[in-house]
């Protein structure tokens, strides 16, 4: 079999293959919980972002439309059914409302859960009303949405999820969806004292660590594991990583009910190998393919035969997690709670209650 073009993706026969081994260990079904959607036309300038972040995921896609998102599972994922909860890319410039309301109409339109990307400066008011209006489930929110002269690691959990915000989360059983600051990632100390909180303070917010927590290289995580046990709450997806050996702590830490599966689209859309190097993670990408990397720590170009290897970040993440899975003889029921069902759970939940407004 030779290459296959879609509008938006070539597939090779080592993707077919690559495919081939991970069908049968996924469900059906799958719901991810971690998918961007957003139109280039809403976004006047460049979507460089924050020079505090990194910026090679802007490298991928110019922009993601949900009908490029549907697009792209059924490409990657072609025997399976899935779901995403999509919200918006970074905020630029003065767009936050249009990208919410791109959200909002492709909610109505294709029946997918959503949330909002939320400012840190509305009032708990105004995010209860924003939410409501949109027929949001909860929010996301970033980092960058503080001033630039904020050093981040100088940045809070709460500075951008600050706590009148998280009190009507709280109050609705919302999804928030977090993904934390700070160079130290998961095991930082001010991250851990602020996760530990919100499990403790607020017991009906359905908190998702984006990521695992950022933990892309074994150094990332600490002893972050051991003092994550003590939560009762707090939930992780696996959006993006690819790191076994972290997988494998994080089923110890939470076990499957509170695992999750996203993706992190388009970004996994990516053709690459995750190495790491002095705890710093690296792609590895064909040459040419993503411009001129040369001065991105986390990128590395190959070539020949390395370069032909390469599939994409999607199957990576998921082989990663397999692996993880079968160190721990994690059954297909353990494995549909994690693709699936804990999912539509906190769904459920956050619908059910965006119905009682009604009722």
């Amino acid at each position: 079999m030779g290459k296959r073009l879609t509008r938006l993706i070539e597939i090779r026969q080592n993707d077919v293959e690559c495919y081939q081994q991970l069908s049968e260990f996924l469900p059906e079904k799958i719901f991810d919980v971690h998918a961007h959607i957003w139109r280039l036309s809403d976004y006047q300038k460049s979507m460089n972002p924050d020079s505090r972040f990194v910026s090679w995921p802007s490298r991928v896609a110019s922009e993601n439309p949900v009908e490029h998102l549907i697009e792209t599972y059924k490409v990657l994922l072609p025997d399976k059914s899935v779901i995403p909860l999509m919200f918006p890319n970074i905020p630029s410039g003065n767009n936050l409302d249009n990208i919410n309301d791109y959200a909002e109409i492709c909610s109505k339109k294709t029946g997918y859960p959503s949330l909002i990307f939320s400012s840190p400066y509305w009032s708990a008011e105004d995010l209860e009303r924003r939410v409501q209006k949109g027929g949001f489930l909860g929010a996301k929110s970033y980092m960058s949405m503080l001033p630039e002269n904020i050093p981040a690691n100088s940045i809070r959990i709460f500075d951008y999820f600050p706590r009148h915000q998280l009190e009507i989360h709280d109050k609705h059983g919302w999804i928030v969806m977090l993904h934390i600051p700070k160079d130290g990632r998961l095991k930082d100390p001010e991250n851990l004292k602020d996760l530990l909180e919100i499990d403790e303070r607020y017991q009906n917010i359905q908190l998702i660590v984006a990521h695992v927590g950022r933990a892309y290289c074994d150094e990332d995580a600490g002893n972050a594991f051991e003092i994550l046990k003590k939560t009762k709450r707090i939930m992780f997806d696996i959006s993006a990583n690819t790191n076994e050996n972290i997988f494998f702590r994080l089923i110890d830490c939470v076990a499957p009910d509170r695992i999750l599966f996203g993706s992190d689209m388009p970004i996994t859309r990516m053709r690459m190998k995750r190495i790491t190097k002095n705890a710093v993670y690296v792609n590895l990408v064909p040459a040419g393919l993503y411009g001129d990397v040369s001065g991105d720590k986390h990128m590395q170009e190959v070539k020949g035969k390395d370069a032909e290897k390469l599939t994409f970040f999607l199957y990576e993440e998921i082989f990663a997690f397999k692996r993880a899975c079968e160190r721990h003889s994690l059954g297909k029921n353990e494995i549909k709670k994690i693709f699936c069902d804990n999912a539509e759970r906190i769904i459920k939940k956050a619908r059910n209650k965006q119905k009682e407004r009604y009722d």
